[in-house]
């Protein structure tokens, strides 16, 4: 094996190596990248905010995706996001079954 070649993580190596992706590799990867910070941000952390600061929010969270995406180049970024959307979307399911379940057991109770 050559000393110079570059390694890339999982999901970049795919993107680069497969053959429909290979050109557009790095769009790919910070699409995907931003695709899972926004669910990762709104399943754990959004609040109701007005328009405006929703929009920063939202303007900032696209630039620190990009930094995201050149770790992702070594760093399995996507992956992070990945099981942290899973996690998280667990966490939700049973927040809302847990209060749903409360909320029969007081309807039940009056």
């Amino acid at each position: 094996m050559n000393s110079d070649q570059i390694h890339f993580s999982g999901f970049p190596e795919f993107l680069v190596n497969h053959p429909l992706t290979s050109d557009h590799a790095i769009p790919i990867l910070y699409f995907t990248i931003v695709v899972l910070s926004i669910i990762v941000y709104k399943l754990g952390f959004a609040k109701k905010l007005p328009l405006l600061k929703a929009l920063i929010i939202y303007v900032f969270l696209l630039i620190g995706c990009i930094i995201l995406t050149v770790l992702a180049l070594q760093l399995p970024i996507v992956g992070a996001l990945f099981v942290s959307a899973i996690v998280l979307t667990i966490y939700k399911i049973r927040l809302w079954w847990s209060k749903k379940k409360k909320q029969n057991e007081i309807s039940k109770e009056a």
